[in-house]
């Protein structure tokens, strides 16, 4: 007797490792490929791309080669539409807080500003509270570098001649080439450091968040006294910051590459 319900999970299954494996490509896939990659026979595949062609979530090429559909893309802009980020964040947040026992903010960039849009706290006495609504400029804050740097070179010394760089605290970088040079090393290696640089006594270590667009639409940042704030929680943050990329639409095949 055929168990229709596993069969039809198994069939959903092959579906999408097949849509996985077209979009880990930035061209169209041959039949060929996509049975190697999945794993599956190439007579199965080829049904199931057939299927999934006549419904528009592939296209395949004169060549028989096979890319993503339109019916994909449309069916992606409505649920970006409906997506509120401090909504994704939060739970993204409470997890970071409750690995690192410290303050989770969520920040967006508005201007020459940072802005403060969610945080969450930790259940103990000494810790640093950042006011929802708060603004920082760019160049003091972790996340902030880190949209300075997506910039380029170019934009971040506009920037530094635009504003003068003013200094929040005595650590404040104020030197435009400095800046860029800090900037530009923090996109590379995925994360940015404040070191006292917006607040005497506060650290905090900032990550990217990026959608399917592929640029930074915020930041994810954990805020702690200096003494307590520790390197070993930087894969950590950037576990969350990649979480909610995801969420928001990010395909990390086509994270852009920082010369």
């Amino acid at each position: 007797m055929v168990n229709h319900t596993t069969s039809s999970i198994q069939v959903i299954d092959r579906l999408a490792r097949l849509l996985d494996a077209i979009a880990a490509s930035n061209n169209p896939v041959s039949l060929k490929v996509l049975s190697a990659e999945t794993g599956l026979h190439p007579s199965t595949a080829f049904r199931i791309l057939a299927s999934l062609s006549e419904h528009g979530f592939v296209e395949r090429s004169s060549s028989g080669h096979y890319r993503l559909g339109v019916k994909l893309l449309q069916l992606g802009s409505r649920v970006q539409g409906r997506l509120d980020i401090r909504r994704e964040a939060r739970p993204i947040m409470e997890w970071l807080r409750n690995e690192t026992g410290e303050t989770v903010n969520l920040i967006v960039r508005e201007g020459d500003e940072v802005v403060y849009v969610e945080r969450v706290t930790p259940n103990r006495m000494m810790r640093v509270e950042q006011v929802i609504g708060g603004r920082s400029p760019l160049h003091v804050t972790a996340v902030g570098k880190l949209f300075l740097a997506e910039g380029g070179a170019e934009a971040c010394l506009e920037y530094a001649a635009r504003t003068g760089l003013p200094p929040n605290t005595p650590h404040s970088i104020a030197d435009a080439t400095q800046l860029w040079r800090a900037v530009k090393g923090s996109l590379q290696q995925g994360f940015a450091l404040d070191d006292q640089e917006a607040e005497l006594g506060v650290g905090c270590i900032g990550v990217p968040v990026r959608d399917s667009t592929n640029h930074i639409v915020a930041g994810i940042s954990v805020s702690a006294p200096i003494e307590r704030r520790r390197e070993a929680w930087i894969s950590t943050i950037r576990q969350a910051g990649d979480k909610l990329s995801a969420r928001l639409g990010f395909h990390p095949e086509n994270r852009p590459v920082v010369a």
